[in-house]
């Protein structure tokens, strides 16, 4: 009974003391876990806010791509309008460069006519001092050689409308004048001092029929006017290039 007694106490003692060293180990066990769990808490807490930053830059991201390609799409848009304006601005300035060409054509033809009429104007000049002698009056006026001559020599009087047979060979040397330049043309005016136009036009009538009767001067060639002469009286005979015909090749250069 003793003996059974002790062994029972020595199996409660060893019992009690599997029993403490096993609580001591949990005990210890929980406490690892504890200091696991509240790591693994906070790498947890470390990952979701990497996590928030990660989605916040990937949103931040995202918008600017849609920014740049909003931006490269606008970009696109503009090199297009710029290069259809700079395809616009270069058919403009070929048809600007064109069009210059053509003008400068047309300014050479005029000018080139008006250097011609001022070349027959020097011939006519020269022509009408050797035909007429150095005492004639003659004088250039706006390109037009003009040969003036007094009533009194033409007529024999300021009234008369009848050629005196005396002037007829002066009115024959213009004649010649005319006939050697058929490209050019002449006007007789009649100048009055007192306003009698009428009679200034036809003195000037009688002066062209003579060189048309008389001399055969083209009558296409000539013009007749009665002006005032602004206190001078006569009649001027103005040789001059074919308006008519410099005109229609400025009208013709213009429409083209």
């Amino acid at each position: 009974m003793i003996l059974y007694l002790r062994a029972l106490i020595t199996f409660l003692m060893l019992t009690t003391y599997g029993y403490g060293q096993k609580k001591s180990e949990l005990l210890d066990e929980i406490n690892h876990l504890r200091t696991e769990l509240e790591a693994t808490k906070a790498l947890v807490t470390t990952a979701q806010k990497n996590e928030k930053i990660s989605t916040a830059r990937a949103e931040s991201f995202e918008t600017q791509v849609q920014e740049l390609q909003a931006a490269n799409g606008t970009l696109l848009k503009n090199l297009n309008s710029f290069a259809e304006v700079s395809n616009k601005n270069s058919e403009n300035v070929n048809r600007a460069m064109s069009s210059l060409g053509e003008k400068e054509k047309q300014l050479k033809d005029i000018n080139d006519a008006i250097s011609k009429n001022d070349s027959t104007a020097i011939i006519i000049l020269t022509n009408a001092k050797q035909t007429l002698g150095e005492n004639a009056r003659i004088s250039v006026q706006n390109g037009e050689v003009v040969i003036s001559e007094s009533l009194e020599t033409l007529f024999g009087g300021d009234t008369a409308m009848e050629v005196a047979s005396s002037a007829e060979a002066f009115l024959g040397q213009i004649a010649a004048i005319l006939n050697a330049n058929p490209n050019s043309a002449v006007t007789v005016e009649g100048l009055s001092m007192t306003g009698e136009l009428d009679l200034a036009a036809r003195q000037a009538a009688a002066v062209a029929s003579v060189l048309q009767k008389k001399f055969a001067v083209d009558p296409e060639r000539i013009t007749i006017l009665g002006k005032d002469g602004n206190f001078k009286e006569g009649i001027a005979i103005k040789i001059h290039p074919k308006y008519n015909r410099f005109y229609i090749m400025v009208k013709e250069n213009i429409k083209k």
